[in-house]
């Protein structure tokens, strides 16, 4: 293997700088288990990042605790020790040399295979990070641990250090008394080859497959496995921003903000795009004071003092597990957090661009000035960089609107965060959305209705606070501004695809106070010669009381029912006609319960199929369609409220028969 090189560390026990950056030092010596049968180690990946595993292997060969006995990667491997066996077939090579510890060190994408593989040949695992490129595929790795009861250790090396216990304990004993949140902040600089080092770097998806490479999942992923290890909580949603100044797909300057279930915030701001290394760190904020951990260093700071903690190696700890029952310091299951992060990024817009003016661009390597100071600020705010007043970070979902397809055809794009005025009342909407033809069935703040934003879930009183927009009707006295206006801001993404997504939404008041939490369903799914949206969406009661919802109808404005989902069509449509299966017109169907409704121009249909609430319709003065959650009296959502609607988008003018056919197929 030729001479050991070098050690570095910040501190001052021996450790080692990864390929990706991350320092991962070494323990100062070994364990005390038995040494008498060192353990059979193949390591699967050697180039890259494993040249590291090779040194370290090499420093507990020395040390009787381990032994090389293969090598497996699909380019050959030069300058192996004698007697060390090398295949591109790592089943083949397990069975081969007996044995007992795979070191997978290989693409992202290649480690759920590889690890299901390795489980079932009979060999323990020390799983580099991330654990896997989806979710689904660690509860794959996680299947096959519970099917073989093998060991698996995922490689953050971070976890390994007495730093993290250290923190939690003085968290616990309330030594900066409340926790109210965690902010990591890291900034390291990279160069153009970094991104062209192999095919999957700087890559979301290769050829199809979920690769999810970037600052937040690779590189700097310690900063997020570390915050959730200090938390101990679970994830409720995630909210994250991807952007990138190099020419790649992933993201090379990101954050995500993390609502934990036990009410604290935790936040991780990260960037490849600064002046020089600067060592990632996390804050604790408590109520009467902060703990900085240095986690590449384990140094623990609080109150003018610094103490450096020691780091057990993730496969010494394996070692021991193995031969002598110690408890595991990162076993798969606690990874499932951090997974659930890389998830929530997997499923986000791609990211959002930064332009060149905010940018250093050096022959070597891209800078964003100021984004160590950036990334400070996060920490310390617990903020995204959306709400740091940058000019490069509007929020990636406000320039990134999702798409939804239809055998190839962009048929709707749906905007998560909009960039519209407080008193427009900002939510979520789809627009442009389009036939297959092409045709624009949407409209976005139009001069009549500003407030109208395309295709969306607007109520005009949840709760006192207004999500419709513009003035909210006042009984005895008419509209009115009464400053009372509330937000539906995106936390996540449950699922996404190229035809639509779950996502998770809060309803917050016009002072900020949480009222509802939305589940979202959207898909388009393909008709014959048409398309239908299939929208869904349940409405949680957070206050603690009944929440009323209440209408312009139910303070006292007849026909005003309006508000749930709401579609505003062009007000340029001509020929517009609304019609029932037994009605005609707008005053026929309006407050009508038909289970389907069906809204034409000259260019366009629109069969509207819901059987919950009655019809609120405009034609005339503008086109607008929606169910009506609270037609004449306030509706009370005691837990939760569930509604949907499909409505089939054509081109063209449809009949009367044509509509109802297309209303029977979708309603089956």
């Amino acid at each position: 293997m030729g001479p050991v090189s070098a050690e570095r560390n910040a501190s001052t026990r021996p450790g080692v700088v990864s390929e990706d950056g991350e320092t991962e030092p070494a323990s100062a010596r070994p364990g005390d288990e038995d040494r008498a049968a060192p353990v059979r180690v193949v390591l699967g990946g050697a180039h890259g990042h494993g040249w590291w595993h090779l040194e370290n292997l090499r420093r507990l060969h020395s040390a009787g605790m381990v032994e090389l006995v293969g090598v497996c990667d699909v380019r050959p491997a030069e300058g192996l020790p004698d007697g060390v066996e090398f295949s591109a077939d790592l089943v083949e090579l397990i069975g081969r040399t007996g044995a007992e510890v795979t070191i997978l060190c290989t693409p992202i994408q290649t480690h759920a295979d590889l690890a299901v593989k390795a489980l079932r040949a009979g060999s323990h695992l020390l799983l580099e990070k991330p654990p896997a490129a989806t979710f689904a595929e660690y509860e794959r790795i996680a299947a096959a641990v519970a099917e073989t009861g093998l060991a698996c250790q995922v490689g953050f090396q971070s976890l390994g250090s007495e730093a993290v216990p250290a923190v939690r304990k003085m968290m616990a004993d309330g030594v900066i008394g409340r926790i109210v949140g965690i902010g990591a902040a890291g900034a390291w600089e990279r160069p153009y080859s970094y991104f062209s080092r192999v095919p999957w770097a700087g890559r979301r998806r290769l050829d199809g497959v979920d690769v999810v490479d970037g600052a937040l999942t690779n590189p700097l992923a310690h900063a997020t496995a570390t915050a959730l290890a200090l938390s101990g909580a679970g994830i409720d949603t995630a909210e994250v921003e991807l952007y990138r100044a190099n020419a790649i797909e992933a993201d090379d300057t990101s954050c995500v903000r993390l609502r934990m279930d036990d009410g604290t915030t935790v936040t991780v701001a990260v960037s490849l795009c600064a002046d020089r290394r600067h060592e990632p760190y996390l804050i604790v904020h408590g109520e009467t004071g902060q703990i900085r951990l240095t986690y590449t260093e384990d140094r623990v700071e609080i109150g003018g003092s610094s103490v450096t903690y020691p780091r057990t190696d993730l496969l010494e700890n394996l070692v021991a597990h193995i031969r002598g029952g110690a408890e595991l310091l990162v076993p798969l299951e606690r990874t499932a957090g951090f997974m659930r992060v890389l998830e929530a990024v997997r499923l986000a817009p791609d990211p959002l661009p930064i332009a060149e003016e905010f940018q250093e661009v050096g022959e070597e390597r891209r800078v964003l000035p100021g984004i160590a100071q950036t990334t400070a600020a996060s920490a310390e705010r617990l903020a995204l960089y959306s709400e740091l007043g940058l000019p490069w970070a509007p929020g990636t979902s406000a320039a990134g609107p999702v798409g939804l397809d239809v055998s190839g055809v962009r048929v709707a794009e749906y905007v998560v965060r909009a960039q519209v005025p407080p008193t427009s009342s900002p939510r979520p909407y789809l627009h442009p959305v389009r036939t297959l033809g092409g045709t624009v069935v949407t409209e976005v703040a139009p001069a009549d209705h500003v407030h109208h934003l395309g295709v969306s879930v607007a109520v005009s009183d949840v709760g006192g606070a207004n999500f419709w927009g513009g003035r909210t009707y006042v009984r005895d006295r008419g509209p009115a501004w009464l400053g009372d206006h509330g937000t539906q801001r995106h936390l996540g993404f449950s699922w996404r695809d190229s035809s639509g997504f779950g996502e998770s939404l809060t309803w917050a008041g016009p002072d900020g106070t949480e009222i509802a939490r939305e589940a979202r369903s959207v898909r388009a799914v393909e008709l014959d010669g048409c398309w239908a949206l299939d929208f869904s969406f349940s409405l949680t009661n957070l206050t603690g009381a009944p929440l009323p919802v209440r209408s312009s109808a139910t303070k006292g404005r007849a026909g005003a029912g309006y508000g749930g989902f709401f579609w505003r069509a062009p007000g340029t449509a001509r020929e517009r006609r609304v019609f029932t299966q037994d009605a005609e017109g707008e005053d026929a169907v309006h407050g009508s319960t038909a289970p389907w409704l069906a809204m034409s121009s000259a260019d366009w249909t629109l069969v509207f199929v819901q059987r919950a609430d009655p019809w609120f319709v405009r034609v005339v003065d503008y086109p607008g369609v929606g169910p009506a959650l609270a037609w004449e009296t306030p509706l009370i959502i005691d837990h939760t409220l569930a509604r949907r609607i499909i409505t089939v988008v054509a081109d063209g003018p449809l009949s009367r028969g044509a509509a109802a056919a297309l209303a029977t197929e979708v309603s089956r």
